[in-house]
C-alpha cells in the first residue's frame, strides 16, 4: 500500500459515522441496495443492516462502485431482531412511512445516534417495522408521484444527517477505534492478503504509519504455505 493510499483510508476512517446508520428491510432489487450503501460510504456510515427473507448476495459491484468493500453489512433474521439490536445501541429508529404521525424528515434532530428503516420497494415498511420504530418521517411531495425510489430516499435523508452532523462538528472528532481502523486498513489496503488470510483462517496484522504490513516470520511463513 502506498503512503499516499494509507493516508486517503485514514482520512476516510477519521470521519466514519458509527452512530448513524440504515437498515433494509426487505429491499429486494441489488441495484437499490448497492445504490444505498453508495450513499452510506458517501456520507460517512460504517455499517448498515439489512433484513431478507433469503440470504442471497444483493450487492452489485457495478452500481456500489466498490463502496461494499468500505462499509460492512450485517444481516439479521427479522425486523424485530434488527430494531432491538439498534435500540441497544442507543439510537433513535425512524422509518420512512407516509402516516398522521409523520414528520417532515429534515425536523428530526441526526445528531443523536439514529438508524433508518427503509421499507421494501412496492409495499414500504411493514406494520411491524412501524409499530418498533420511535417515529415516521417523510419527504414532502407536491407533484404526482406520492414516494421516491427508496434508494433516492436514503440519499436524501442522509445528506440531511450529514448536514446536521458537519454543523455540529461531529465529523472533526473520530469515533472509530484504532482496532476497526487496523481491520479496515488491512482489508483496503491489502485485498489480496485479506482474501488469503480469511480462506486461511490468519489473524489480521497491524498496518504501521506509512501503510505497511507489521507481522512476525510465522505470519509471512503461512501466508506464504500452500
Amino acid at each position: 500500500m502506498s503512503p499516499e493510499r494509507y493516508q486517503k483510508i485514514r482520512e476516510i476512517l477519521s470521519k466514519r459515522q458509527t452512530t448513524l446508520t440504515v437498515c433494509m428491510e426487505q429491499v429486494h432489487k441489488s441495484h437499490n441496495v448497492s445504490a444505498v450503501v453508495r450513499s452510506c460510504d458517501a456520507i460517512g456510515v460504517h455499517k448498515v443492516h439489512a433484513v431478507w427473507d433469503d440470504k442471497t448476495e444483493r450487492l452489485r459491484g457495478g452500481t456500489a462502485m466498490g463502496s461494499q468493500n468500505w462499509v460492512y453489512m450485517q444481516t439479521h433474521d427479522g425486523i424485530d431482531q434488527a430494531v432491538s439490536h439498534l435500540k441497544e445501541q442507543q439510537m433513535q429508529v425512524l422509518v420512512t412511512n407516509l402516516s398522521a404521525d409523520a414528520v417532515d424528515f429534515r425536523e428530526v434532530d441526526y445528531t443523536k445516534p439514529t438508524a433508518i428503516i427503509l421499507g421494501q420497494e412496492k409495499h414500504g415498511a411493514t406494520e411491524q417495522a412501524i409499530e418498533l420504530a420511535d417515529q415516521d418521517i417523510v419527504i414532502p411531495m407536491v407533484g404526482m408521484v406520492q414516494s421516491l425510489n427508496v434508494s433516492v430516499a436514503a440519499a436524501l435523508v442522509l445528506y440531511e444527517a450529514q448536514r446536521q452532523r458537519q454543523d455540529a462538528g461531529m465529523y472533526d472528532v473520530q469515533h472509530l477505534d484504532e482496532a476497526a481502523c487496523q481491520k479496515m486498513l488491512f482489508e483496503g489496503g491489502y485485498p489480496k492478503f485479506r482474501e488469503m488470510c480469511d480462506r486461511k483462517n490468519i489473524d489480521y496484522p497491524q498496518i504501521d504509519d506509512h501503510g505497511k504490513i507489521v507481522a512476525s516470520e510465522s505470519w509471512w511463513k503461512a501466508i506464504r504455505s500452500n
